[in-house]
């Protein structure tokens, strides 16, 4: 009979010589783990002598403790009584506001996720009810968030012209996303560790994309392996899978032949936005409160960390330093990318289309324009403000290639994502030339609201939305909206003008073409 261990004997072991950590009421040997946990070895003597499965549980998918350690490092059950109170917190989340701006008056709270008739109010009742790890998690972003807030703000400077006298009594909302038909023209982005918000986690998010015919990108770093967020998903349903590619590429290959096995996911799209990552305050301020990651944080195990002798290195490194779930998150990813050695290992290692996310500026449209038919499609994006502060919103970068290189359009589809918080926002999108939008953090945050059916309450608001909109427009169908439906000359004013400005544009633009 395995021996039971005490909370005092747990506690003795608290050192890169020896680190013990309780999981799911088992008392675990994770010394050797040290050296290769993505995160560093910092992230685990943090929770080191202690019980680890509040902040273990929902970050990481089941069965990720089997696949990291051996068999032997379990090394009995753990006696749950002899834990102080003060440890003994339950899994449910806690329901502090974190912020001001967002907080309903109190005169009318909001209660239940069918009270929500926005996308802000899914946000308000989410902030109540997820834990504060969370919260920080979804909301932060880069530096001072002024790329978040414009991502939100800019869309409001476009105008609507709406016609009259045109029959609105049809309105389809269904379009194609790579050939594929869809029912919605705005999707799910890839974005990371739903579990925080709800214990549905992905497979909660795709459940409710399966239910309005919606896309949904798998994020790299979700919180349930591909087999489990596809599992049960409705006839025809759709999912491209995220790639961060790591500096150990044979992870990166290995996980590429599981996307394979499952015919649900249709793309790779490769997120080329987050080479390392952005300084997000919120989060890193939160690192006290369970943004640790005791052993692995993504599906693919990459490993920033693979030889011993970089423990000390990397328990030493600044970005493990500062805490917060996005630093953790990105250990491993590598950063030395490149069109000319990237694409055509890609090509030796899935057959998929590759769609390109995070392109930022027109001449790299330009260029990504050139290696179709490989790469199907290009989501501009700056990572929902979370990487580069002041980086453009991704509708400067849409009206840049309207501008300089209207081509692209024609040899790749062109998706946009970030701040959109209503269905004028993502019309506006489809009338200056995407050919569909990605939501992050709204599907997160309607997960922490109600679940499953929160997401739901999600996605129909804003398909009612897009539906009232183009009915007022006088469009029956998305294929229909077109730039004589929006006056965007208010934002056309700040985007890029080109670097030849004062040498003669056409000078500029034949050079950046070579």
């Amino acid at each position: 009979m395995a021996k039971t261990y005490t909370y005092a004997e747990v506690q003795q072991h608290r050192s890169t010589d020896s680190c013990w950590v309780v999981l799911y009421g088992q008392v675990y040997d994770v010394t050797s783990f040290l050296p290769s946990h993505p995160g560093g070895g910092k992230i685990i003597l943090q929770l080191a002598g202690s019980d680890a499965t509040e902040e273990y549980d929902p970050i990481h998918p089941p069965g990720t403790l089997q696949d990291s350690l051996p068999v032997s490092a379990n090394l009995g059950p753990f006696d749950m009584t002899t834990l102080p109170a003060k440890e003994a917190t339950p899994l449910a989340p806690t329901s502090t506001t974190r912020s001001p701006a967002q907080t309903q008056p109190e005169e009318e709270p909001l209660t239940s996720f069918s009270d929500c008739l926005n996308l802000d109010d899914l946000e308000t009742l989410a902030t109540r009810r997820i834990s504060r790890k969370a919260w920080a998690y979804y909301y932060s972003a880069g530096d001072d968030l002024h790329s978040k807030h414009l991502n939100n703000t800019v869309y409001s400077r476009i105008l609507l012209r709406p016609r009259i006298f045109v029959d609105c009594t049809r309105c389809d909302t269904s379009t194609t996303f790579l050939g594929h038909r869809v029912n919605l023209p705005f999707f799910v982005s890839p974005a990371a560790m739903a579990r925080l918000g709800n214990p549905a986690g992905e497979h909660g998010i795709a459940q409710a994309c399966g239910k309005y015919g919606a896309l949904q990108i798998i994020s790299n770093n979700a919180s349930q392996t591909p087999e489990q967020i596809v599992e049960g998903s409705a006839p025809g349903q759709i999912f491209g899978w995220q790639l961060y590619v790591q500096n150990e590429r044979s992870k990166s290959e290995a996980m590429l032949q599981r996307i394979h096995a499952l015919p649900q996911i249709k793309f790779i799209c490769l997120t080329l936005d987050a080479p390392v990552p952005g300084k997000r305050e919120h989060d890193e301020r939160n690192k006290n409160v369970g943004a640790s990651l005791p052993v692995t944080s993504s599906v693919a195990q990459a490993s920033a960390t693979s030889h011993p002798q970089r423990l000390e290195e990397s328990i030493e490194s600044p970005s493990f330093a500062s805490g917060g779930v996005g630093n953790a998150l990105f250990a491993g990813t590598a950063a030395d990318l490149t069109w000319s050695s990237t694409l055509p290992w890609l090509a030796a290692h899935t057959h998929l289309p590759i769609v390109l996310k995070g392109l930022q500026a027109h001449e790299d449209a330009y260029i990504a324009s050139q290696y179709a038919p490989q790469v199907k499609g290009i989501i501009l994006s700056n990572h929902g403000g979370r990487e580069l502060d002041t980086a453009p919103p991704a509708i400067h970068t849409l009206l840049e290639i309207r501008k300089f290189c209207p081509e692209v359009f024609g040899r790749v589809e062109v998706y946009v994502d970030g701040g959109i918080k209503r269905g004028t926002d993502v019309v506006k999108a489809l009338c200056l030339g995407a050919r569909g939008v990605g939501l992050g953090r709204a599907p997160l945050f309607a997960l922490g609201a109600g679940g499953v059916e929160g997401v739901e309450r999600m996605l129909g608001i804003l398909r009612a939305e897009v539906e009232t909109t183009m009915r007022l427009l006088g469009v029956e169908r998305v294929e229909e909206l077109g730039g004589r439906h929006v006056n965007a000359k208010a934002v056309e004013r700040d985007v890029y003008e080109g670097e030849g400005v004062g040498r003669g544009k056409e000078g500029w633009w034949v050079g950046s073409k070579l």
